[in-house]
């Protein structure tokens, strides 16, 4: 096996999380080949050398495991409380064998997608901003916020005394006493989002996490729990880089018609350019552009000539000129149209 960092080691051999295992070595509980290690960064080469933990050997590789958790308001995101609260990992059923830690945390006061896992590599990326895996939350806030504090949210505020990382913020609706928001963040710090919100002047009221990367709640009910499916750990290990392959799409989220500050839909923006350039295709393929083809601008009868209506396509010098004149300007008497009426 190769040299890797003495937190990688451990969280893949599943003692701890890739935070937890740093300050298992930061405390002094993490010898290699008998000599204690401290310092963060350290490497070791678990094939070759003995890791020991409190004095204990590393356990061998272990299978990894993946579960999706919709986590209730009422519980907290930790293997272990002193206060006694209920957990997280409360939730996953009898048979599930060995430690799951949870990705990221959720207050007690929130509830949604919670993944828990033993893949502490992939634990570390997803969490990491670094990595850029965003986490889509829905938000219901007190009051209406204005459009300044949707463009504060955007381009961030200040908290704890450090300014959080722009975000993609949207309004999906509500009155001047509650409202909806979709927030998308790549951070992941304590409490972000409620004192994000507070900051602008408008409380969490309910505040729901739907995804993580690809990964979706879907229609999951609260405090169940389901193992992930080979295609849903594929696509996560895609998002944070772990495996080669064509990265998920970002997520995405549906303005609102109503939304406050919003600039004009993109869907609505990418229409109008389509139609912009459609009409630039059929002006380049009227009868004398490229594919030869007829455009829209070409008036022909039944029979495959020109319309005697006053009108003319770009290319089309046959029909009434400026002056009123019927004769083809190459001097030709063009032929009447099946449609063309005849006149007294």
């Amino acid at each position: 096996m190769s040299v890797e960092r003495l937190q990688k080691i451990l969280a893949q051999a599943g003692v701890a999380s890739r935070r937890a295992a740093e300050e298992m070595i930061t405390s002094g509980r993490v010898a290699v080949d008998g000599v204690v290690v401290c310092e963060l960064g350290s490497k070791a080469d678990p094939g070759t050398q003995k890791i020991t933990v409190d004095g204990q050997p590393l356990p061998g590789p272990e299978t990894k495991d993946y579960w999706l958790v919709y986590k209730p308001t009422g519980f907290v995101s930790t293997v272990k409380d002193p206060q006694g609260r209920r957990r997280v990992v409360d939730l996953l059923p009898p048979e599930v064998q060995g430690r799951l830690y949870p990705v990221g945390r959720l207050d007690y006061d929130s509830e949604g997608l919670v993944l828990l896992t033993n893949d502490g590599e992939l634990a570390h990326r997803l969490l990491h901003p670094r990595f850029g895996v965003p986490k889509l939350y829905r938000v219901w806030v007190a009051g209406r916020p204005s459009a300044m504090a949707i463009q504060q949210l955007r381009e961030g505020v200040v908290i704890e005394g450090r300014r959080t990382a722009p975000a993609r913020v949207h309004f999906k609706g509500g009155t001047e006493l509650r409202s909806k928001l979709a927030l998308i963040i790549n951070e992941g710090r304590k409490r972000e989002i409620r004192l994000m919100c507070e900051a602008v002047g408008h409380p969490v009221q309910r505040l729901l996490r739907v995804a993580m990367g690809p990964l979706h709640l879907g229609d999951l009910p609260a405090g169940a729990a389901r193992r992930l499916h080979p295609g849903e750990i594929e696509a996560l290990k895609q998002a944070a880089g772990l495996i080669s392959g064509c990265k998920p799409a970002s997520l995405g989220v549906k303005k609102s018609p109503r939304a406050t500050g919003s600039r004009t839909d993109g869907s609505q923006r990418a229409a109008r350019d389509e139609r912009g350039g459609q009409r630039d295709r059929d002006e380049r393929s009227g009868p004398w552009g490229r594919d030869g083809r007829t455009g829209p601008r070409d008036r022909r009868g039944q029979d495959g000539q020109p319309e005697q209506d006053g009108r003319q396509g770009r290319g089309d010098q046959v029909g009434r000129g400026r002056r009123g004149g019927r004769d083809d300007r190459r001097g030709q008497t063009p032929k009447p149209s099946g449609r063309t009426r005849k006149r007294s």
